[in-house]
Protein backbone atom coordinates (compact mmCIF):
# COMPACT_ATOMS: atom_id res chain seq x y z
CA UNK A 1 0.00 0.00 0.00
CA UNK A 2 1.27 3.43 -0.93
CA UNK A 3 0.24 6.80 0.45
CA UNK A 4 0.81 10.33 -0.67
CA UNK A 5 3.33 11.08 2.04
CA UNK A 6 4.32 10.47 5.63
CA UNK A 7 1.29 10.91 7.89
CA UNK A 8 -0.09 9.53 11.11
CA UNK A 9 -3.25 8.55 9.21
CA UNK A 10 -2.23 7.24 5.79
CA UNK A 11 -5.74 6.01 4.98
CA UNK A 12 -7.12 9.49 5.52
CA UNK A 13 -4.39 10.84 3.25
CA UNK A 14 -5.77 8.70 0.43
CA UNK A 15 -9.05 10.54 0.80
CA UNK A 16 -7.37 13.66 -0.54
CA UNK A 17 -6.38 12.04 -3.83
CA UNK A 18 -7.99 13.59 -6.94
CA UNK A 19 -11.51 12.32 -7.47
CA UNK A 20 -11.75 10.33 -4.23
CA UNK A 21 -13.89 12.89 -2.40
CA UNK A 22 -16.32 12.83 -5.32
CA UNK A 23 -16.47 9.02 -5.18
CA UNK A 24 -17.11 9.13 -1.43
CA UNK A 25 -19.97 11.59 -1.88
CA UNK A 26 -21.49 9.62 -4.75
CA UNK A 27 -21.41 6.42 -2.71
CA UNK A 28 -23.05 8.15 0.26
CA UNK A 29 -25.89 9.42 -1.93
CA UNK A 30 -26.45 5.96 -3.45
CA UNK A 31 -26.51 4.31 -0.02
CA UNK A 32 -28.86 6.97 1.36
CA UNK A 33 -31.31 6.30 -1.46
CA UNK A 34 -31.62 2.66 -0.44
CA UNK A 35 -31.96 3.39 3.25
CA UNK A 36 -34.55 6.08 2.54
CA UNK A 37 -36.80 3.74 0.57
CA UNK A 38 -40.16 3.14 2.24
CA UNK A 39 -39.77 -0.66 1.91
CA UNK A 40 -36.63 -0.52 4.08
CA UNK A 41 -38.72 0.69 7.01
CA UNK A 42 -40.86 -2.43 7.00
CA UNK A 43 -38.95 -5.19 5.26
CA UNK A 44 -35.27 -4.45 5.74
CA UNK A 45 -34.53 -8.04 6.80
CA UNK A 46 -35.74 -9.28 3.42
CA UNK A 47 -33.56 -6.76 1.62
CA UNK A 48 -30.55 -7.79 3.70
CA UNK A 49 -31.11 -11.48 2.93
CA UNK A 50 -31.52 -10.85 -0.78
CA UNK A 51 -28.45 -8.62 -0.85
CA UNK A 52 -26.43 -11.36 0.85
CA UNK A 53 -27.48 -13.91 -1.74
CA UNK A 54 -26.75 -11.60 -4.65
CA UNK A 55 -23.45 -10.51 -3.13
CA UNK A 56 -22.32 -14.11 -2.73
CA UNK A 57 -23.27 -14.84 -6.33
CA UNK A 58 -21.27 -11.84 -7.51
CA UNK A 59 -18.20 -12.75 -5.49
CA UNK A 60 -18.30 -16.33 -6.75
CA UNK A 61 -18.61 -15.07 -10.34
CA UNK A 62 -15.39 -13.07 -9.93
CA UNK A 63 -13.71 -16.25 -8.69
CA UNK A 64 -14.75 -18.19 -11.78
CA UNK A 65 -18.15 -19.59 -10.82
CA UNK A 66 -20.54 -17.35 -12.73
CA UNK A 67 -23.88 -18.97 -11.92
CA UNK A 68 -27.33 -17.55 -12.55
CA UNK A 69 -28.90 -16.09 -9.43
CA UNK A 70 -31.78 -18.55 -9.50
CA UNK A 71 -29.36 -21.46 -9.63
CA UNK A 72 -27.63 -20.17 -6.50
CA UNK A 73 -31.03 -19.69 -4.85
CA UNK A 74 -32.24 -23.17 -5.81
CA UNK A 75 -29.14 -25.23 -5.04
CA UNK A 76 -28.73 -26.87 -1.64
CA UNK A 77 -25.68 -29.05 -2.27
CA UNK A 78 -22.40 -27.28 -3.01
CA UNK A 79 -20.06 -30.23 -2.56
CA UNK A 80 -19.76 -31.15 -6.23
CA UNK A 81 -17.28 -29.70 -8.70
CA UNK A 82 -14.97 -26.74 -8.22
CA UNK A 83 -17.54 -24.15 -9.25
CA UNK A 84 -20.09 -25.51 -6.80
CA UNK A 85 -17.53 -25.39 -4.00
CA UNK A 86 -16.66 -21.81 -4.89
CA UNK A 87 -20.31 -20.77 -4.71
CA UNK A 88 -20.69 -22.62 -1.42
CA UNK A 89 -17.63 -20.85 -0.01
CA UNK A 90 -19.00 -17.45 -1.07
CA UNK A 91 -22.33 -18.17 0.61
CA UNK A 92 -20.64 -19.28 3.82
CA UNK A 93 -18.46 -16.17 3.89
CA UNK A 94 -21.41 -13.86 3.38
CA UNK A 95 -23.22 -15.49 6.29
CA UNK A 96 -20.13 -15.37 8.50
CA UNK A 97 -19.15 -11.75 7.81
CA UNK A 98 -21.92 -10.30 9.94
CA UNK A 99 -20.86 -12.40 12.92
CA UNK A 100 -17.33 -10.99 13.03
CA UNK A 101 -17.94 -7.26 13.32
CA UNK A 102 -17.15 -7.03 17.02
CA UNK A 103 -13.81 -8.79 16.54
CA UNK A 104 -12.69 -6.90 13.43
CA UNK A 105 -11.69 -3.64 15.10
CA UNK A 106 -9.73 -5.46 17.83
CA UNK A 107 -8.16 -8.29 15.84
CA UNK A 108 -8.43 -8.05 12.03
CA UNK A 109 -5.91 -10.85 11.50
CA UNK A 110 -8.00 -13.20 13.59
CA UNK A 111 -11.02 -12.35 11.46
CA UNK A 112 -9.11 -12.95 8.22
CA UNK A 113 -7.96 -16.33 9.52
CA UNK A 114 -11.54 -17.19 10.40
CA UNK A 115 -12.81 -16.10 6.98
CA UNK A 116 -10.30 -18.34 5.27
CA UNK A 117 -11.18 -21.25 7.54
CA UNK A 118 -14.85 -20.82 6.65
CA UNK A 119 -14.14 -20.46 2.92
CA UNK A 120 -11.80 -23.48 2.80
CA UNK A 121 -13.94 -25.69 5.01
CA UNK A 122 -13.99 -28.40 2.36
CA UNK A 123 -10.20 -28.54 2.02
CA UNK A 124 -7.52 -30.21 4.06
CA UNK A 125 -4.10 -28.73 4.77
CA UNK A 126 -3.03 -25.16 5.47
CA UNK A 127 -6.31 -23.37 6.17
CA UNK A 128 -6.94 -20.47 8.49
CA UNK A 129 -3.37 -19.16 8.45
CA UNK A 130 -1.18 -17.14 6.10
CA UNK A 131 0.92 -19.15 3.68
CA UNK A 132 4.59 -19.86 4.20
CA UNK A 133 7.38 -19.64 1.64
CA UNK A 134 7.15 -22.45 -0.87
CA UNK A 135 3.46 -23.12 -0.35
CA UNK A 136 1.42 -22.83 -3.56
CA UNK A 137 -1.35 -20.30 -4.10
CA UNK A 138 -4.43 -21.29 -6.08
CA UNK A 139 -5.73 -17.94 -7.32
CA UNK A 140 -5.57 -18.27 -11.12
CA UNK A 141 -7.60 -15.16 -11.91
CA UNK A 142 -5.09 -12.83 -10.24
CA UNK A 143 -1.80 -13.11 -12.11
CA UNK A 144 0.21 -10.43 -10.30
CA UNK A 145 3.64 -11.27 -8.89
CA UNK A 146 3.26 -13.13 -5.61
CA UNK A 147 4.87 -11.46 -2.57
CA UNK A 148 7.04 -13.64 -0.36
CA UNK A 149 5.70 -14.81 2.99
CA UNK A 150 7.82 -12.36 4.97
CA UNK A 151 6.46 -9.39 3.05
CA UNK A 152 2.95 -10.73 3.41
CA UNK A 153 3.30 -11.00 7.20
CA UNK A 154 4.71 -7.48 7.50
CA UNK A 155 2.06 -5.87 5.34
CA UNK A 156 -0.77 -7.75 7.05
CA UNK A 157 0.51 -6.52 10.39
CA UNK A 158 0.66 -2.96 9.05
CA UNK A 159 -2.88 -3.22 7.72
CA UNK A 160 -4.06 -4.61 11.04
CA UNK A 161 -2.51 -1.72 12.94
CA UNK A 162 -4.22 0.82 10.70
CA UNK A 163 -7.61 -0.79 11.27
CA UNK A 164 -7.14 -1.04 15.03
CA UNK A 165 -5.96 2.56 15.24
CA UNK A 166 -9.06 3.78 13.43
CA UNK A 167 -8.83 7.24 11.98
CA UNK A 168 -10.80 9.68 9.90
CA UNK A 169 -10.66 7.94 6.53
CA UNK A 170 -14.01 7.49 4.76
CA UNK A 171 -15.42 3.97 4.83
CA UNK A 172 -14.99 3.67 1.06
CA UNK A 173 -11.25 4.33 1.32
CA UNK A 174 -10.71 1.86 4.15
CA UNK A 175 -12.79 -0.83 2.44
CA UNK A 176 -10.96 -0.35 -0.86
CA UNK A 177 -7.53 -0.57 0.79
CA UNK A 178 -8.43 -3.71 2.75
CA UNK A 179 -9.83 -5.31 -0.40
CA UNK A 180 -6.90 -4.29 -2.59
CA UNK A 181 -4.21 -5.22 -0.10
CA UNK A 182 -5.60 -8.72 0.39
CA UNK A 183 -5.84 -9.28 -3.36
CA UNK A 184 -2.31 -7.99 -3.88
CA UNK A 185 -0.86 -10.14 -1.09
CA UNK A 186 -2.94 -13.30 -1.58
CA UNK A 187 -1.97 -14.32 1.97
CA UNK A 188 -3.73 -17.69 1.87
CA UNK A 189 -3.27 -20.73 -0.29
CA UNK A 190 -6.81 -20.50 -1.67
CA UNK A 191 -9.93 -18.32 -1.75
CA UNK A 192 -8.09 -14.99 -1.46
CA UNK A 193 -10.53 -13.15 -3.71
CA UNK A 194 -13.53 -14.39 -1.77
CA UNK A 195 -11.89 -13.46 1.54
CA UNK A 196 -10.90 -10.00 0.26
CA UNK A 197 -14.45 -9.21 -0.82
CA UNK A 198 -15.87 -10.52 2.46
CA UNK A 199 -13.45 -8.27 4.34
CA UNK A 200 -14.59 -5.32 2.24
CA UNK A 201 -18.16 -6.15 3.26
CA UNK A 202 -17.17 -6.21 6.94
CA UNK A 203 -15.60 -2.75 6.69
CA UNK A 204 -18.66 -1.29 4.97
CA UNK A 205 -21.00 -2.72 7.62
CA UNK A 206 -18.84 -1.97 10.63
CA UNK A 207 -18.08 1.59 9.53
CA UNK A 208 -21.75 2.48 9.63
CA UNK A 209 -21.90 3.25 5.92
CA UNK A 210 -24.02 0.16 5.25
CA UNK A 211 -24.99 -1.21 8.69
CA UNK A 212 -27.77 -3.44 7.38
CA UNK A 213 -25.56 -4.79 4.57
CA UNK A 214 -27.97 -3.93 1.79
CA UNK A 215 -25.44 -2.48 -0.69
CA UNK A 216 -23.49 -5.54 -1.89
CA UNK A 217 -20.31 -4.28 -3.52
CA UNK A 218 -19.71 -7.79 -4.85
CA UNK A 219 -22.69 -7.35 -7.16
CA UNK A 220 -21.13 -4.20 -8.57
CA UNK A 221 -17.69 -5.72 -8.96
CA UNK A 222 -19.20 -8.58 -10.94
CA UNK A 223 -21.31 -6.23 -13.06
CA UNK A 224 -18.30 -4.08 -13.92
CA UNK A 225 -16.57 -7.25 -15.09
CA UNK A 226 -13.45 -9.21 -14.31
CA UNK A 227 -11.27 -7.31 -16.80
CA UNK A 228 -12.11 -3.93 -15.25
CA UNK A 229 -11.64 -5.40 -11.78
CA UNK A 230 -8.16 -6.66 -12.56
CA UNK A 231 -7.22 -3.44 -14.40
CA UNK A 232 -8.23 -1.39 -11.36
CA UNK A 233 -6.29 -3.76 -9.12
CA UNK A 234 -3.20 -3.12 -11.25
CA UNK A 235 -3.62 0.54 -10.34
CA UNK A 236 -3.70 -0.28 -6.65
CA UNK A 237 -0.61 -2.46 -6.88
CA UNK A 238 1.25 0.28 -8.74
CA UNK A 239 1.07 2.40 -5.60
CA UNK A 240 0.85 5.61 -7.62
CA UNK A 241 -1.64 8.29 -6.57
CA UNK A 242 -3.46 7.86 -9.89
CA UNK A 243 -3.59 4.10 -9.54
CA UNK A 244 -4.79 4.20 -5.95
CA UNK A 245 -7.46 6.75 -6.80
CA UNK A 246 -8.64 4.62 -9.73
CA UNK A 247 -8.96 1.54 -7.50
CA UNK A 248 -10.90 3.48 -4.85
CA UNK A 249 -13.19 4.91 -7.53
CA UNK A 250 -13.74 1.42 -8.95
CA UNK A 251 -14.73 0.12 -5.50
CA UNK A 252 -17.01 3.12 -5.07
CA UNK A 253 -18.75 2.40 -8.35
CA UNK A 254 -19.20 -1.23 -7.26
CA UNK A 255 -20.93 -0.12 -4.05
CA UNK A 256 -23.17 2.24 -6.04
CA UNK A 257 -24.18 -0.61 -8.33
CA UNK A 258 -24.86 -2.82 -5.31
CA UNK A 259 -27.05 -0.08 -3.89
CA UNK A 260 -28.87 0.20 -7.20
CA UNK A 261 -29.49 -3.55 -7.15
CA UNK A 262 -31.11 -3.39 -3.72
CA UNK A 263 -33.13 -0.33 -4.72
CA UNK A 264 -34.53 -2.41 -7.57
CA UNK A 265 -35.39 -5.18 -5.10
CA UNK A 266 -37.19 -2.61 -2.93
CA UNK A 267 -39.13 -1.39 -5.95
CA UNK A 268 -40.14 -4.93 -6.87
CA UNK A 269 -41.34 -5.63 -3.34
CA UNK A 270 -43.28 -2.37 -3.34
CA UNK A 271 -44.99 -3.24 -6.61
CA UNK A 272 -45.90 -6.63 -5.19
CA UNK A 273 -47.40 -5.05 -2.11
CA UNK A 274 -49.42 -2.50 -4.08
Amino acid sequence: MSTTGATADPLAALGSLPGVAESVESVRKAVDRVYGHRIMRRRSNEITSEAALRGARGSAALSGADWALEEVRRRTDFSGDGEARTVGAALRLTAEAGQLLSIWRQSPLRVLARLHLVAAADRAGAVGRPRQDGEPVDEPLVELPLPEAGEVAGRLEGLSQLIIAGGSAPALVTAAVVHGELLALRPFGTHNGLVARAAERIVLIGSGLDPKSVCPAEVGHAELGRAAYLAALDGYVSGTPEGMAAWIAHCGKAIELGARESTAVCEALQRGAA
